[in-house]
């Protein structure tokens, strides 16, 4: 079965889709009950959903830790 997913399980509370894929959660929840062509409908849409999602690290890394303590 075709699936966008990357493994990068997160959703964007700002937008409503997946930091990965760009799908919502619903459709996350539902992916396996779709068609062939509802699935491809979806995927159609993605690239231009996740130019909206502000994509940030999961977690803060060290560097960027250092570099805000610097400025507080």
């Amino acid at each position: 079965m075709e699936s966008p997913c990357i493994l990068v399980c997160s959703i964007d509370d700002k937008t409503g889709y997946c930091f990965g894929c760009g799908r919502t959660r619903e459709e996350i929840g539902a992916w396996t009950t779709y068609s062939s062509i509802q699935r491809r409908e979806i995927m159609a849409l993605l690239p231009a959903r996740l130019e909206g999602v502000e994509r940030r690290p999961r977690r803060e890394t060290r560097r960027a830790r250092i570099a805000r303590e610097r400025t507080e």
